[in-house]
């Protein structure tokens, strides 16, 4: 199992996102001192050998060694010496001989991609090992089917194998066994994506071996940690446990891990956005590669180097490159690397803005990871295909974004940091008690030398130790209590004030409710009053014959002014009212703001005309506003009718509407009327604010402004206002802004 972070690392510079993937592999499931492995997840290594074995044994032996040592540099020397161990085996009717040949053809054949050929040889292995009750060999059997299946991404299969070879180790006490399994279970866990897991296997693996001072495991285990730091972006630390990988990697002089080192090292680099160098460390790594044949790490290493000169904006080498990676990962049958190359060709594409291309070879990335159900690989293509659909402006962008979301956050968790805490904390542990249980045994070797000698004073500093150790009990349990005591009382405290807190909060709220329901009451028992006084004065001149129907008919227009602002007032205060309820928030949708503009223009043009003022709408373009229709429409009659109000024969007023920036639509009513000081301004959307007589003598209710700012504010915007005495006054507010696109997904959603 492999891990892929120079991919995600390009598509995280592409998109703002963290994040990092694992693809399936080769991994080693076998012995030999110079390990191979996938390029971040390494398995330790094993090596069997038979003292015990007759003589005329021997050479087969021999011959089943050199294809464990051939496994991880040639398979096709692995295939050679086991078939030829068989033959050999066959001839001297040596059954064990025979199950070994078999399980290193099958594994070898397995990792040339041919499985099942490679399935076929286990099976006979597996059989052979049965019936000669050969449980260590049947084991290895379980361990090569496991890591085979890794390969193929036949996850539960391999979790099935791998936990079969686990019982068989344990039962037979092999230690070495058990922490390989452990890391072989570890690989597969993180390619589900359960990264919390694999580092309790990980853990539980280096553990063993530290105690069993096994260098070469250790060096795995380490390399496996730090890619752990690494998808969580601690780079020191990563490069912390690579450090330490490679150190014992070259005092074994294992250059397949040299070069796994050199790798990782590169990918850290890319991470940091160091392309230069990181393409220096991937060349030491293809030139290892190269020699031993490795076509896993090569097809890596060529997705490596597209992502580095892609952001070199070299393009035509970063897709040669891929082309590279992507026909090694065919020709070997490597699902995971195939899916790895077809994202990185999605993300060339898309930095050219070649959507098309980027479309398909994304789709065809997601298809091959969803198939594979790694969770690591879904992410990275899931994310160029949405880019690559927002590309084409296609609505089904919106849909892939969330989807990517979800799989981006299911890849981390803070249980992942605290198992990586815990696995970091624990497995210093480890090398101190090893360190400790040796100075103890030196400590105990000298105190025997001179027991009888210092007798007397050990008992003497035991009998003051003890002492100490009860006052110190005793000082420490009071000590415990008065903490536990100290901490219900702040805690107390802390309840207390914010209770306190929450009570004045809800006092304040009252007391504002109280305030602005005695001035509604208050205005509507004017407002209402007003105009039926009028009409009930003007009826009663008319039933007393005190003035003629043509007097009458000249004050009805007064009359019916006042009802329609009375009507208006009442129709914003209902309006208002009814905003105040939790569900008004469901009734926000797209709209043109022109429209509403010019409509509202056209509304009060003749009103505006009675007093010989000029009103006009000005939008440029057609900005797409996302709010309440009604409670823009309210805002906008309430503004306007103030600057009418406010306004002399012969002044402007000026409703304009434009994009200030790709969130907001800023909207302002301007006048060339009377304008305010500072102290009118400051009691501008306030509960009480006293109303003023327009130019003409027109009255107003006050609270016009404060519905005007409880409005734009639940429509998610603001309001203010600039204005100076004699030279007019201009309002602004804004609202969200929205594309068409947009508004399609929120009705839909």
């Amino acid at each position: 199992m492999t891990k892929l972070p120079s991919l995600l690392i390009a598509i995280l510079l592409l998109t703002g996102f963290k994040g990092f993937a694992y693809v399936a592999s080769y991994s080693i499931y076998d012995s030999s001192d110079n390990l191979k492995a996938d390029s971040l997840r390494t398995l330790p290594a094993t090596k069997s050998t038979n003292k015990t074995d007759p003589a005329d044994t021997s050479t087969v032996n021999r011959l089943i060694n050199l294809a464990a040592d051939f496994f991880n540099i040639n398979p096709d020397s692995t295939l050679h010496y086991s078939k030829l161990a068989i033959e050999k085996s066959l001839a001297i009717k040596y059954d064990k001989g025979i199950a070994d040949g078999l399980l290193y053809t099958g594994k070898a054949y397995a990792r040339k991609g041919d499985y099942a050929l490679g399935r076929k040889n286990l099976d006979e292995a597996k059989q052979r090992y049965i019936n000669s009750k050969n449980e260590k060999g049947l084991s290895d059997c379980f361990f090569a089917y496991g890591m085979m299946y890794e390969v193929i991404a036949s996850y539960n299969q391999a979790t099935s194998n791998l936990k079969q070879a686990l019982e068989i180790r344990k039962r037979i006490k092999d230690e070495p066994g058990i922490a390989r399994c452990y890391n072989g279970m570890g690989i597969v866990q993180g390619d589900i994506g359960k990264s919390s897991d694999a580092l309790d296997y990980y853990f539980k693996s280096l553990s063993i071996n530290i105690k069993l001072h096994r260098k070469a495991d250790a060096a795995s285990n380490y390399n496996n940690i730090g890619t752990i730091f690494e998808d969580l972006e601690i780079y020191p630390k990563s490069m912390e446990y690579y450090k330490r990988a490679i150190s014992l990697w070259m005092e074994s002089h294992n250059m397949v891990g040299i070069s796994i080192a050199y790798l990782n090292i590169a990918e850290i680099l890319i991470a940091q956005k160091k392309y230069d160098p990181a393409i220096v460390y991937l060349s030491k790594s293809m030139k290892l590669s190269r020699e031993h044949d490795d076509n896993d790490m090569m097809s890596l290493l060529y997705a490596d180097f597209g992502i580095c000169y892609a952001y070199k904006r070299q393009y035509q080498t970063s897709l040669s490159n891929y082309s590279l990676a992507l026909q090694i990962a065919t020709v070997h049958n490597i699902a995971a690397d195939k899916a790895n190359a077809y994202t990185g060709f999605a993300t060339v594409y898309n930095m050219q803005t070649d959507y098309r291309q980027a479309y398909r070879y994304a789709a065809l990335g997601k298809a091959l990871a969803d198939k594979l159900g790694n969770l690591s690989l879904r992410v990275p293509a899931t994310l160029q295909l949405s880019e690559a659909l927002g590309g084409l402006k296609k609505f089904e962008a919106f849909k892939v974004r969330k989807q990517y979301a979800v799989l981006k956050d299911s890849l981390k968790n803070d249980e992942t940091i605290q198992k990586l805490t815990s696995f970091n904390l624990e497995s210093n542990f480890a090398d101190k008690q090893r360190r400790i249980a040796e100075q103890q045994q030196r400590m105990e070797e000298r105190y025997k030398q001179n027991i009888q000698r210092r007798g007397l004073l050990i008992a003497m500093f035991s009998v003051i130790i003890i002492a100490l150790s009860a006052v110190l009990i005793v000082y420490y349990r009071a000590k415990r209590n008065q903490q536990r005591i100290n901490a219900v009382l702040v805690h107390k405290n802390q309840q207390v004030s914010q209770q306190q807190a929450e009570l004045e909060v809800q006092a304040q709220k009252i007391n504002d409710s109280n305030i602005l329901k005695d001035r509604l009451i208050a205005v509507l028992a004017h407002d209402l009053r007003s105009p039926l006084g009028t009409l009930r004065g003007l009826f009663s001149l008319l039933e007393d014959e005190d003035i003629t129907q043509e007097q009458f008919l000249s004050m009805i227009p007064n009359a019916l002014r006042k009802l329609d602002q009375t009507a208006e007032f009442l129709d914003t205060l209902l309006f208002w009212i009814n905003s105040q309820l939790k569900n008004f928030g469901g009734s926000a949708k797209m709209m043109s703001i022109k429209d509403i503009v010019m409509d509202k223009v056209s509304s009060y043009q003749e009103q505006a005309a009675e007093k010989a003022i000029t009103l006009t709408g000005n939008v440029p373009g057609s900005p797409v506003v996302f709010a309440d229709e009604n409670s823009v429409k309210i805002v906008l009659r309430n503004l306007i009718t103030n600057a009418i109000k406010f306004s002399k024969p012969s002044d402007t007023i000026t409703i304009s509407a434009y994009q200030q920036d790709e969130n907001n639509v800023l909207l302002s009513v301007k006048d060339t009327g009377v304008g305010m000081t500072e102290t009118q301004r400051n009691k501008l959307f306030k509960n009480k604010v006293d109303s003023q007589t327009g130019t003409n003598n027109e009255s107003g209710t006050g609270m016009g402004l404060l519905f005007c700012k409880d409005l734009v504010e639940k429509c998610n915007g603001k309001i203010w206002v600039e204005s100076k005495p004699g030279q007019g006054t201009e309002f602004f507010f804004t609202l969200p802004s929205g594309s068409f696109n947009e508004k399609e997904a929120a009705s839909s959603s």
